[in-house]
């Protein structure tokens, strides 16, 4: 029987709270259950956190909020999703790639020095994996050179740097429930707003920039164009489904991060016998079970390991391609330094299946492969 690579986790108030919503009428934006989730999501994070369409989208606000435009850079990985860059790229901005740390994959805080130019206008940290970067660091030097950082948590719900939620930790933070997320509506995302200075023009800028929020709450008279800006507010259809799943968030991560653990135990033979490195938490970080990879010596051995499992029916897959090396981001970036670590992970990482609903059996079945694969080709090597 095949083994999915990923299910998005029901939790069977969905339908319930969809049917509620049509019946209300209101399907727009800002409609009932997308003021229920933002007083749920302000509860957890104690900030203002704006809804929006998608992570890409609370990007995008990030970036506008953050002033980017036309000649300046932002640092960030190479090995991150698209949209990390294209939020920056879209303000005219250049992204400037460095190199992860070799334990978390996060961007190597190390790096920024060689990066920095008196053109750098913000550092955008992304948390790969839920695991997260080392924040201290990163806001202290930006601290010193009077940098903006925005965090790129999509992949992040729930979890939390020396007992701070990721998210929380620069200006502004952006969260992910897509459909391939822990936490899911299909498409949707969150702005998390750090900074109180710029609380009323993300208002602006999340509706197409005017002050339609101030109308709605009987400020002013009118609403009017008063600063640039898009249309960035869901459907209250997705907060209706995004509801059910945050009041069930707990147990949804409790049942990943236990599989993520069954996987780790797993496969600590393999990496004491130098067949592959695993995941890397740092003591002071807790994750939520988003992504169980491994990383392989080389890419002769990552393949053979795709093909062999997907061959079995178990739905394994690699990661991003280093956006350093893709064709937009040698138009729209640059690098600075060695990139010897993403381009090794670009070629050598292997996800393996991870959701709430994966069986003990079916971890057990893929560490088991994982491990007669590799154990036969280090025989055949030997």
């Amino acid at each position: 029987m095949a083994i999915s690579f990923n299910k998005p986790f029901l939790v069977g108030k969905e339908l319930d709270n969809l049917r509620r919503s049509l019946e209300s009428l209101h399907l727009a934006g800002d409609g009932p259950f997308s003021q229920q989730y933002h007083s749920w999501l302000e509860r957890h994070y104690q900030c203002t956190v704006l809804l929006t369409h998608s992570c890409t989208a609370a990007l995008e606000m990030a970036a506008i909020l953050a002033n980017v435009g036309p000649g300046d850079e932002v640092i960030m990985p190479s090995y991150t999703f698209v949209s990390t860059a294209n939020a920056f790229v879209l303000r005219g901005a250049r992204p400037v790639f460095v190199d992860i740390r070799p334990d978390t994959l996060n961007l190597d805080e190390r790096l920024l020095e060689q990066a920095l130019t008196p053109r750098t206008k913000a550092i955008a940290a992304v948390h790969y994996a839920g695991i997260g970067c080392d924040m201290d660091s990163i806001l202290a030097f930006a601290t010193r050179h009077g940098l903006t950082v925005i965090e790129d948590a999509a992949q992040a719900y729930l979890c939390t740097y020396k007992g701070r939620s990721l998210g929380r930790l620069g200006s502004t933070g952006a969260l992910s429930f897509h459909e391939t997320k822990n936490i899911v509506s299909g498409e949707g995302g969150a702005l998390l707003i750090n900074d109180e200075a710029l609380i009323e023009r993300a208002h602006i800028i999340r509706e197409k920039g005017t002050n339609r929020t101030q109308f709605l709450r009987r400020e002013v008279a009118k609403y009017e164009w008063l600063d640039i800006g898009s249309s960035y507010l869901p459907s209250d259809l997705i907060a209706a489904v995004l509801l059910a799943q945050l009041e069930e968030a707990e147990a949804i991560v409790a049942k990943r991060r236990l599989a993520w653990q069954h996987y780790h135990e797993a496969l600590a033979p393999l990496e004491e016998q130098g067949l592959l490195r695993r995941p890397s938490v740092p003591a002071d970080c807790r994750h939520n079970g988003h992504i169980y990879y491994i990383v392989l010596p080389d890419v002769e051995i990552t393949q053979g390991l795709l093909r062999d499992l997907r061959n079995q029916g178990i739905g394994v897959t690699t990661h991003y391609i280093p956006l350093h090396s893709a064709p937009a981001g040698r138009r729209y970036g640059r690098v600075a330094g060695s990139m010897k670590i993403t381009d090794h992970v670009g070629s050598c990482l292997v996800r393996l299946p991870l959701h709430a609903a994966i069986a003990d059996g079916e971890i057990g079945r893929v560490a088991e492969a994982v491990t007669t694969q590799l154990s036969d080709k280090r025989s055949k090597r030997a």
